[in-house]
C-alpha cells in the first residue's frame, strides 16, 4: 500500500493508504481543498525517497505558495516539475497530448528501479480543451503503462465543470474515487468527504466531516 501522507485518511482505508499501481481520483467543487490530498500524497512521497512527479497548470511557484496554506513544507525536498508556464524541470502543453503521454512514459522508464508518485491537477482543463472521448483514451493508455512499474498516480477533477456522463466515465476509469463536497445544513456549510470506491477496499457509503489542518486532515463521522 502507499500513504496518502494523511493518518487518519490511511485509517480510513483500513489498509494504509491507496493501493499499489493504481490510480486515484479525487472530485469535488472548487475551493474545497482537492489539491491538498495531492500536496500530501506527494510530501509523504518525497520523504520515503520516491520519485515524484508533479504536472500542474500553474506554475511551480504558486504551488508551492499553496502548499503552506495547508501545512506542506517542500523546501527541503521538491517534487519533479512539469508545469504549463515551463518554471518546473518542463514545459507542457494541454493541447499536445502526445508530448504530455510521451514525458511521463519517460519519467517512469528512467526511475523504473524507484517507487514512483504523479500527481496531475490538469485533468478538467485537458477535458475542457479536448473531446472527452479523446481524453479517455489518453488515459487509459497511460494508465495501463503507468502499472507496469511500481507506481501510483493521483490526479483531481472539477465537479460541476463537465457533464455528468463524462463524470461517470473519468469515474468509472480510476481504480479509486475520493469525493469531496459541501452539504448546507441549515445556517452551516460542512465539507464532507466519501470513499466512492477503491481497489481491494469493501464499500464505504457513509460520508465523513473533514477539516484541515497545519499537521494533516482531522476527519470525523458525518452524523445528521
Amino acid at each position: 500500500m502507499v500513504s496518502t501522507g494523511l493518518t487518519s485518511l490511511d485509517q480510513l482505508l483500513g489498509s494504509d493508504g491507496y493501493p499499489d499501481r493504481s490510480t486515484i481520483l479525487i472530485v469535488g467543487p472548487p475551493g474545497i481543498g482537492k489539491e491538498a490530498l495531492g500536496y500530501w500524497f506527494t510530501h509523504s512521497g518525497l520523504i520515503q525517497n520516491d520519485f515524484t512527479l508533479y504536472v500542474t497548470r500553474l506554475s511551480s511557484k504558486e504551488v508551492l505558495q499553496d502548499t503552506k496554506a495547508f501545512g506542506v513544507d517542500f523546501s527541503n525536498k521538491i517534487p519533479f516539475w512539469y508545469s504549463s508556464d515551463g518554471s518546473g524541470q518542463m514545459k507542457f502543453s494541454v493541447n499536445d497530448l502526445a508530448s504530455l503521454s510521451y514525458n511521463i512514459k519517460d519519467v517512469l522508464k528512467k526511475n523504473e528501479n524507484r517507487k514512483t508518485r504523479i500527481t496531475i491537477d490538469v485533468l478538467s482543463s485537458l477535458l475542457m480543451l479536448n473531446p472527452p472521448d479523446t481524453i479517455y483514451k489518453f488515459l487509459t493508455q497511460l494508465f495501463d503503462e503507468v502499472k507496469k512499474y511500481d507506481s501510483v498516480l493521483l490526479a483531481t477533477l472539477e465537479e460541476g465543470m463537465h457533464p455528468p456522463n463524462v463524470l461517470a466515465a473519468m469515474q468509472q476509469l480510476f481504480d479509486g474515487v475520493v469525493e469531496l463536497r459541501l452539504y448546507e445544513e441549515g445556517l452551516r456549510i460542512l465539507p464532507l468527504l466519501r470513499i466512492r470506491k477503491m481497489r481491494g477496499v469493501p464499500p464505504q457509503p457513509g460520508y465523513y466531516n473533514f477539516s484541515f489542518t497545519k499537521t494533516g486532515m482531522e476527519l470525523s463521522t458525518y452524523v445528521r
